[in-house]
C-alpha cells in the first residue's frame, strides 16, 4: 500500500511541477524530455524508487556531453557522483564491519574496494538498464556501446547521491543492499581473490604464450580526476580494455576482460605454442 501511495504522489508531484514549478530550468528539461519520449514512471521502476524532488534525478542522469543540448544551464552529474561515492563507499564499510567481525582492516579494505569498483558498478547499471535514461551526447552513447564503463558506472553513484538527498540515508542503503550487497552471484565474486593480472599471467605462462602486455589506449578527464582506457595483448592479439580511475584499476579491468573472453574461448594446454605469437 506504501508503494501505491508512493508512485502515485511520484507522479502527482512530476506532473504539479512541470506545470507549476518556477524552476525554469526544470520545467525545461521536463518539456525537452517528454518530447522524446522519456518514460518517467519506467525510471521509477527501474530503480525502485519514486522520487519526490525529480530535479535531482533529472540532473543524476545528465552527462556532461548533454549540456550543450540545453539552452537554460544546468549541473552535471558529477558533483552527485562525488556525494554517491561517499555514500556507497560508508554503506558497504558499514556493512562488512558489522557482517565480518573476523576481517582485520587490510581484508575490510580490499573487498570493499572489490565491492565498489567499475567493473561492478558498470554491470550494476546494465542491471538496471541505466543507460535507457542516461542524458548523453551521440559520441558519449557510442563509446557506451563499444564498451567503456565509466559513465554507466559513474551514473550509479550520481543516482545513489539523489537518492540520499532526496530520500535520506535508510533510502539509499536499500537501494545499495537491492542492486549490489543481497546480489548473491557479485558478493561471492567479490570474496574470491580477484588479482585478475596475477591469474591472466599465471594462464598464460602456463600455456607458454608470454608475458600479457597493457597498454594505454586513452585518457580523460582533469588531473585530478583521470580516466584511463587499457587494452591487454597476449601476443598480437587484443583480448580485451578496461577501465579505471587509476593505470591500475584499469589494467585489472583489462585482464578481467580478458579471463572472461578466454573462459567462453579457452585456448588449449599446449607447451611451447609456435602458432601464437609471444613476448620474450
Amino acid at each position: 500500500m506504501n508503494n501505491v501511495f508512493r508512485r502515485l504522489c511520484c507522479r502527482l508531484r512530476l506532473q504539479w511541477f512541470s506545470r507549476f514549478s518556477r524552476d525554469e530550468q526544470f520545467k525545461f528539461l521536463v518539456k525537452k524530455l517528454s518530447s522524446t519520449k522519456f518514460d518517467f514512471v519506467r525510471f521509477t521502476k527501474a530503480i525502485h524508487y519514486y522520487p519526490c524532488n525529480w530535479k535531482l534525478f533529472l540532473q543524476a542522469l545528465l552527462h556532461r556531453s548533454y549540456l550543450q543540448f540545453l539552452e537554460i544551464p544546468w549541473n552535471s552529474n558529477e558533483r552527485l557522483e562525488f556525494l554517491g561515492d561517499a555514500i556507497l563507499n560508508f554503506i558497504v564499510a558499514e556493512h562488512l564491519f558489522v557482517n565480518y567481525p573476523e576481517m582485520e582492516e587490510g581484508e575490510l579494505t580490499k573487498l570493499r574496494s572489490r565491492l565498489v569498483n567499475r567493473r561492478i558498478l558498470a554491470q550494476r547499471a546494465k542491471d538496471l538498464h541505466l543507460s535507457d535514461y542516461l542524458l548523453l551526447s551521440v559520441s558519449a552513447a557510442q563509446s557506451i556501446d563499444s564498451g567503456s564503463e565509466s559513465i554507466i558506472a559513474d551514473a550509479v553513484e550520481s543516482v545513489i547521491g539523489a537518492i540520499y538527498l532526496d530520500g535520506g540515508l535508510e533510502a539509499a542503503r536499500k537501494f545499495i543492499y537491492a542492486t549490489l550487497l543481497k546480489n548473491l552471484e557479485v558478493f561471492n565474486s567479490a570474496m574470491a581473490d580477484d588479482n585478475y593480472k596475477s591469474t591472466l599471467l599465471e594462464y598464460t605462462q602456463a600455456r607458454s604464450l608470454g608475458i600479457p602486455r597493457y597498454s594505454v589506449k586513452h585518457e580523460e578527464g582533469p588531473e585530478h580526476d583521470r580516466r584511463f582506457t587499457i587494452e591487454v595483448l597476449i601476443g598480437a592479439q587484443s583480448y580485451g580494455s578496461g577501465f579505471g580511475r587509476s593505470k591500475k584499476e584499469a589494467e585489472q579491468a583489462a585482464a578481467a576482460r580478458a579471463l572472461e573472453y578466454i573462459q567462453l574461448n579457452p585456448i588449449p594446454l599446449k607447451a611451447g605454442n609456435e602458432n601464437i605469437a609471444t613476448e620474450k
